[in-house]
């Protein structure tokens, strides 16, 4: 087997040494080669040319959430082809890893490559789905270019809130869950359509829904972690559904705490509900409108503001060695 492996030297919980353990260990087992990415978007131009060499049999990602995104979307940058293309394989090294942990993987690089090793021995993989955002055509962002997510996406607060540790981190903070929700208390506080939201809804043959405050779509669950807690906004969504919505239309004092508390306690029977939450599953395509722009988000990533985004679920896009 020969397979290539995309490292990122900013993960957060792998250090140089513990990179060169994994990499030998993989090494021991098939025909590596090894790259470290060098700038933002490296990892997906390595899995793009992956996907369109005709001898690569398995990606391997080592890095955070970020760096399997851009793999991913090297990988799928021409369609989905489960087939056709090599294989994806992750060995989590960021601070929260929620794709490899919603394929069940060890959190620990180094379990988790001990995990892959067994899984590439007995034959086990399984074919997922994955989430695709494009700008709306007929709208101001129908230009904007389209993108593949793993496990989750965002439209306005939960996106301003990842925007805000972005910032953080490049002022030399580390990414940590404290960080985190010093994030989200400070975009609750300017948050200027907590009370009236501005994003409407749309899907094939349904009726619009309108004022919403926040969107989540999940492609998975759960939707991500604090620390060893899972969190699940839908507790319903799954690698091999269409995608997961959670809206909701109020976000005051008393509807932030009550939603926040929900979050917190959520399990996989049940996720955040009441009179001002939307929950929807196994959606294949829908489009968010905003009468304002809003940040947007992506596994993670933050993405700029947008004012229209049309999403799709893709059933079986990618093989995934588990």
């Amino acid at each position: 087997m020969r397979a290539l492996l995309v490292a990122n030297p900013a993960a957060t919980t792998t250090s140089a040494r513990t990179r060169d353990v994994l990499i030998h260990a993989l090494a021991s087992e098939m025909k590596l080669e090894a790259v470290t990415t060098e700038y933002r978007g490296h990892a997906r131009d390595l899995g793009r040319q992956a996907a369109e060499s005709e001898d690569i049999d398995l990606v391997v990602a080592l890095g955070g959430d970020g760096t399997v995104n851009e793999v991913v979307n090297g990988l799928l940058h021409a369609g989905p082809n489960p087939e056709g293309l090599p294989r994806l394989a992750v060995v989590p090294g960021g601070s929260t890893n929620v794709f490899a942990r919603a394929l069940g993987l060890p959190n620990d690089a180094v379990e988790a490559t001990g995990a892959l090793l067994d899984a590439l021995r007995e034959g086990s993989e399984r074919t997922v789905g994955m989430g695709i955002a494009a700008g709306t055509p007929g709208t101001e962002d129908e230009a904007v270019p389209t993108r593949w997510f793993t496990f989750c996406a965002g439209l306005g607060f939960d996106a301003g809130v990842v925007g805000r540790v972005e910032q953080q981190r490049e002022q030399g903070k580390k990414s940590t869950h404290a960080l985190y929700l010093r994030q989200v208390a400070r975009q609750f506080l300017q948050e200027p359509n907590r009370r009236h939201g501005t994003i409407t809804l749309e899907r094939p043959g349904e009726e619009p829904v309108t004022d919403l405050v926040m969107s989540i779509i999940c492609n998975t669950s759960p939707w991500t972690y604090l620390g060893n807690r899972p969190v699940y906004a839908t507790p319903k969504a799954s690698f091999d559904t269409g995608l997961d919505v959670l809206g909701l239309s109020r976000m005051s004092t008393v509807a932030a705490v009550r939603y926040s508390t929900q979050l917190l306690t959520s399990s996989p029977e049940r996720g955040p509900h009441g009179k001002h939450a939307l929950s929807l599953h196994d959606l294949d395509q829908f489009t968010l409108h905003s009468k304002a722009p809003l940040p947007l988000q992506m596994d993670g990533d933050h993405l700029g503001l947008r004012t229209s985004v049309t999403f799709t679920g893709v059933r079986r896009a990618l093989r995934v060695i588990v």
